[in-house]
């Protein structure tokens, strides 16, 4: 899908809840589609917004990371170290992704498929639990780092 048919999806997304695609969430969710590997913080977001739309404010840009959210566009993710980082919700699939994250040099990975379908299925024949949501990150090292070799950057462990 391109970044058209995105935006014109989230906008009938926004529109079914009661909200606008203004041009402030636009530019936004421009930012969000051209970094969707890149794991931003609300201030990073913020900069880069602020590079296209001069006049918005962090609060504005805040609100439409929380209202993304809230409509699972997007999926905040806090690290260790208390920052909100925001990835893009992938759109072939139901539940958040599957990462793997280095423990030392903070690299994530994400895992497309959804590993944990049948054990969604036993949760609800057993007990009658409906999962709506999961995520899994599996934590450990890359092989670069287990050697001892040029992290890519400082660890930010995910909570």
């Amino acid at each position: 899908m391109n970044t058209a048919e995105s935006i014109g999806k989230i906008k009938r997304l926004l529109a079914e809840q009661g909200y606008k695609l203004t041009p402030q969430r636009e530019v936004t969710l421009q930012v969000l589609m051209d970094h969707k590997e890149d794991h931003l913080s609300a201030e990073e977001v913020y900069m880069l917004v602020k590079n296209r739309f001069p006049y918005i404010g962090l609060a504005t840009v805040y609100r439409t990371l929380e209202l993304l959210v809230e409509l699972k566009v997007i999926v905040k993710v806090i690290f260790k170290d208390g920052v909100a980082h925001y990835d893009w919700r992938s759109e072939d699939n139901n539940h958040l992704s599957h990462r793997l994250v280095c423990s030392r040099c903070g690299h994530l990975h994400k895992i497309s498929e959804d590993w944990l379908l049948e054990i969604e299925e036993k949760l609800y024949q057993e007990y009658g639990f409906r999962v709506l949501d999961h995520r899994l990150d599996f934590i450990g090292q890359y092989l670069v780092c287990q050697r001892g070799g040029h992290c890519q950057r400082e660890c930010k462990e995910v909570s």
